[in-house]
């Protein structure tokens, strides 16, 4: 642990405390956004409410089918007459006010199970892509005022119970900025879910994290965009919302620390029975740097040796390209030239003189 880099503790006034930690084994796990992608997709399945249609729709009329002879097909047709509506066709899911094809049902399969290492992998991906200070400027957050990335804010942070409190440690560490981002982005939804409960939109402000529950909820809940969580209760919705790596952290000291022992450092993890951390493949991540590398290129190419101008010679028409036909063939251009002083020799042995053809005209 003692190779890993140290983090600094902000105290909840901002300052900078003399406590450093090392940095969790969890943060140098692979980030994978294919995997955390797939989670996401699966895992975002299991909130949603049933729908179906009613099973009545559609079939509330008497049709009857008037059967072959008539000319006209053999769909059930609404009965009785004085009415546009009788003789209309009914019940099909291709006639008007007719049932859906297929209609929904709430008995469908609305839960999707996912891999237990497969979650796993994703949440340890979100929390080591937490403290790549590029991808969360890319994802939106503003902590250009933030000393260092992962933030860890000292267990003072834990014990305010006050809204005003939380928010003036949020200032003082320089994630309040972030929060000002939510109040401006919040916007009216377009669309009917206005009428269901979502009337608003708005962005994702920093989650905090911590280890134990002294107020801090109940200080941050009203707080826009902010969002709190256990340490052991970490889920890839709040991490990575969208599917998009980079969610701005704040941790507690407590919770930072409790990092090792729920995912493991250099073993297995002490909560998580028999679980090791994903390593990568290979450290460097960078391939075409590897390859291109004067260490690997001495290997490959040797110095001295002359290097293969790569031809795509498969890929012309010999036939048509003469460069192509002269790789191929060298003695192509001794033979055309060969052919053409033979081809005018032939030439001048057909064609007359200007005299003996304006003799024979006299003739």
């Amino acid at each position: 642990m003692s190779a890993r880099p140290q983090v600094s503790i902000i105290s909840a006034e901002g300052k900078q405390t003399s406590t450093q930690l090392p940095l969790p084994a969890v943060f140098s796990a692979p980030v994978r956004p294919d995997i955390v992608h797939s989670v996401f997709v699966r895992v975002n399945k299991n909130k949603r409410q049933a729908y179906a249609v009613s099973e009545k729709a559609g079939h509330q009329t008497s049709a009857e089918s008037w059967g072959t002879g008539r000319a006209v097909a053999r769909i059930p047709r609404v009965g009785g007459g004085g009415t546009h509506r009788s003789g209309q066709a009914a019940f099909g899911n291709m006639c008007r006010g007719g049932r859906m094809f297929a209609p929904t049902k709430t008995w469908r399969k609305w839960h999707v199970k996912v891999n237990h290492n497969e979650k796993r992998y994703a949440t340890a991906s979100a929390i080591a892509a937490s403290a790549v200070t590029s991808l969360v400027l890319a994802r939106g957050h503003r902590v250009e005022q933030v000393k260092e990335l992962p933030l860890v804010v000292s267990n003072d942070f834990e014990a305010v119970t006050k809204t005003k409190e939380a928010v003036a440690v949020l200032k003082a560490v320089g994630a309040h900025k972030d929060v000002i981002k939510v109040i401006k982005s919040k916007k009216l939804r377009s669309g009917k879910g206005k009428l269901r409960g979502r009337r608003f939109t708005q962005r994702r402000g920093p989650l905090v994290v911590y280890s134990q529950d002294n107020g801090l909820v109940k200080a941050l809940r009203n707080v826009p965009g902010v969002e709190t969580t256990d340490v052991k209760h970490l889920g890839l919705l709040q991490l990575a919302p969208g599917a998009h790596l980079g969610r701005f952290i704040v941790w507690t000291q407590g919770a930072f620390e409790s990092l090792d022992s729920i995912y493991g450092s250099d073993s297995s993890a002490s909560v998580k029975s028999g679980y090791t951390l994903p390593a990568n493949i290979i450290s460097n991540t960078d391939v075409t740097r590897l390859i291109n590398s004067a260490e690997v290129q001495a290997v490959v190419r040797p110095a001295g040796q002359p290097t293969q101008k790569r031809t795509h010679v498969l890929k012309k028409n010999p036939l048509k390209n003469k460069q192509v036909l002269l790789r191929l063939n060298p003695y192509a251009k001794a033979y055309a030239a060969e052919k053409l002083g033979s081809a005018k020799v032939d030439q001048k042995a057909v064609k007359p003189s200007k005299g003996a053809f304006s003799s024979v005209l006299k003739n």
